[in-house]
């Protein structure tokens, strides 16, 4: 190889590993402060000025930076918010068209265990509010709000427990889904019973603080319901 295109293959590694020193430096200090100023990172890096501003532009494209001009300026450092990640990784799905059945296969496994985590959780207020949605499912709904009332249980479930990637993926999912045809998954009337039945068997696991047979419950009557449908979808 050349020295002109070993020194061009060397710039371009190196925009990548100053983007990673950024990203550490970012993610060392709280949100919102700075990480220094051009000149300042560049001596600290070792690198040239535009090699900072080519990986500066990379992460404000990811959210994670800010940069700031005229007194005061710099560069300081941001967190992505949920709702603009939830947004980017549904963008990736929808353009993905295999992703559709390997998002709900990761997570309905996910579930499993966000009903047995559910299990463990002994807040008061929050167990009654599971005791009012099971009631409030048992009494009404139709199929119409079938994704909705999911939205909603879920929502309760991430209130209960501390996940919060399985609630990133798990919100993406259910969002993708309403641009494919997810209500087949419990179709017509005997499909809507047997969502009921089989959320009203998760609950109760729950409210049990039973966590085995939470994830036995959320596994036989979500991912396995959910896997057939996959299976079904593909062939």
């Amino acid at each position: 190889m050349s020295a002109a295109p070993a020194a061009s293959a060397s710039r371009r590694n190196l925009v990548p590993a100053t983007v990673e020193a950024l990203r550490e430096r970012i993610f060392a200090i709280p949100e919102g402060e700075s990480i220094g100023q051009l000149p300042e990172l560049a001596r600290l890096l070792g690198v040239g000025i535009v090699t900072i501003q080519q990986a500066a532009r990379i992460l404000e494209h990811e959210g994670l930076l800010e940069v700031r001009r005229g007194p005061g300026g710099g560069y300081y450092g941001r967190r992505p918010d949920a709702l603009s990640l939830e947004r980017s990784l549904a963008a990736y799905m929808r353009s993905r068209p295999a992703s559709w059945q390997e998002a709900l296969d990761m997570t309905s496994l996910l579930f499993n265990e966000l009903a047995a985590a559910a299990a463990e959780c002994h807040d008061a207020a929050l167990l009654d509010e599971l005791r009012a949605f099971a009631r409030r499912i048992a009494d009404g709904g139709d199929h119409a709000d079938l994704i909705g009332l999911e939205v909603e249980f879920q929502d309760l479930l991430f209130r209960m427990v501390d996940r919060p990637l399985f609630e990133l993926l798990t919100r993406v999912t259910l969002r993708f889904a309403g641009t494919r045809p997810f209500g087949k998954l419990f179709d017509g009337a005997p499909g809507l019973a047997r969502w009921k039945t089989g959320r009203r068997l998760i609950i109760d696991a729950i409210l049990r603080h039973d966590p085995e047979l939470a994830r036995f419950e959320a596994n036989r009557h979500n991912r396995a319901v959910v896997m057939a449908f996959v299976e079904q979808e593909g062939g």
